[in-house]
């Protein structure tokens, strides 16, 4: 008994050393850079007891457990659990909008005790896993109306549910993964036509009937701050001047002055970007998206590499959801798109959300060391 345990205990660690070490050394600098402009951010406090970078610690030792489980097992068998794992997902999405607490405007959390939870960042999860599962079984196929609206249907499902919240920013990023999905499929382009048709009734839908008077003022002063000079357009106002100020070394940490003295609202989340722009400058942007650029590429390296459907679809996802909250992010803090309340993955503060990205990543990392051992169906969990 004692051997085999010891020889499950060896191959455990023999398969967390083919893990892609060049992905590893991208999340690790981001969850670097991250945690160091969230330290800066609280030296700002009156009373600075640094609780956001304590939960931040929390939340990243509590993802190395799951990257621990997660990596050297089977991503196989995510297969096996998609459908009970996306309507699990939809639950927590309903029951969310019955028992959940109002953050910021939107109803979107679980609270119990000083834990807080938000259930569409395990729908990001879900959606991506129910998606790979359904296209890679219909991949011999060809792309048809039947693919589009069933697929359409496993989107828009978790997409009006979390509009209910209201949660738009969030929203948009499970209808960017189906997108990504279509379009890696083989979309004709006929069906475009169709998805502007059902953007735009769901866009008229949501301004009318779903949409907070708060997001309302957010997407009318991204396209003129002038209206909410010290409301919503001062949110992205004071972001543009925090990125402008940096030049190319930046202020250093703890000495940026729109973060400092609080001219930057939630700069621990929506607007880290700027205070990395700030305090670090051209250089430490660099350094950021070199470190997401080489975990895309890598990503993307999967993608090319994958022997099978499953696999490829649900790197692609992964990817997705990656590319989808950097580039709305970064978008947000430059004055490009509207202020949607979309983290910076591995950066922004908020522990549901980095365990959530934390997750993919180590699914990621699963199919790099069944590649790496030359087979897909063997594995600690198998």
């Amino acid at each position: 008994m004692f051997k085999i345990e010891l020889q499950r205990f060896f191959r455990f660690f023999y398969q967390l050393r083919s893990i892609d070490w060049l992905l590893f050394l991208a999340i690790f600098s981001l969850l670097l850079v991250g945690l160091s402009a969230i330290y800066s951010v609280e030296l700002s406090q009156e009373v600075s007891e640094f609780i956001h970078v304590q939960k931040q610690i929390i939340a990243i030792f509590l993802g190395i457990i799951i990257f621990l489980l997660i990596a050297p097992s089977n991503y196989k068998l995510l297969q096996n659990y998609a459908l009970i794992l996306y309507f699990f997902c939809v639950l927590l999405l309903v029951g969310v909008l019955v028992l959940g607490e109002t953050i910021r405007g939107s109803t979107g959390w679980f609270v119990i005790g000083f834990v807080s939870f938000q259930p569409v960042e395990l729908m990001k999860v879900s959606l991506v896993i129910a998606l790979a599962t359904y296209f890679s079984r219909q991949g011999k196929r060809p792309f048809g109306a039947r693919m589009f609206l069933e697929s359409g249907v496993i989107s828009l499902i978790p997409f009006i549910f979390v509009l209910f919240q209201p949660d738009f920013g969030s929203a948009s990023i499970l209808l960017g993964i189906w997108f990504f999905f279509l379009f890696f499929a083989g979309i004709p382009w006929r069906y475009l036509f169709y998805l502007v048709l059902v953007g735009g009734f769901l866009f008229f839908m949501s301004w009318n009937f779903l949409f907070a008077d708060y997001q309302r003022a957010r997407i009318m002063t991204f396209f003129d701050p002038s209206l909410d000079p010290l409301g919503q357009g001062y949110n992205v106002t004071q972001a543009i001047i925090a990125v402008g100020s940096g030049g190319w070394f930046g202020s250093g940490l703890g000495f940026g002055t729109q973060s400092q003295l609080k001219f930057l609202p939630e700069s621990q989340t929506d607007f880290i970007f700027a205070v990395i722009a700030e305090e670090l400058g051209f250089f430490g942007v660099l350094l950021l998206l070199s470190a997401f650029g080489l975990c895309l590429y890598r990503l993307g390296r999967q993608v090319a590499r994958s022997r099978d459907d499953f696999t490829a679809y649900l790197v692609l996802g992964i990817a997705t959801v990656f590319f989808l909250q950097i580039f709305v992010n970064i978008g947000m803090n430059l004055g490009l798109f509207p202020v949607t309340g979309i983290g910076l993955p591995f950066v922004s503060y908020g522990g549901s959300s980095l365990i959530v990205m934390i997750s993919l990543f180590a699914i990621a990392q699963s199919v790099a060391v069944h590649y790496h051992n030359g087979h897909a169906d063997v594995g600690v969990l198998s």
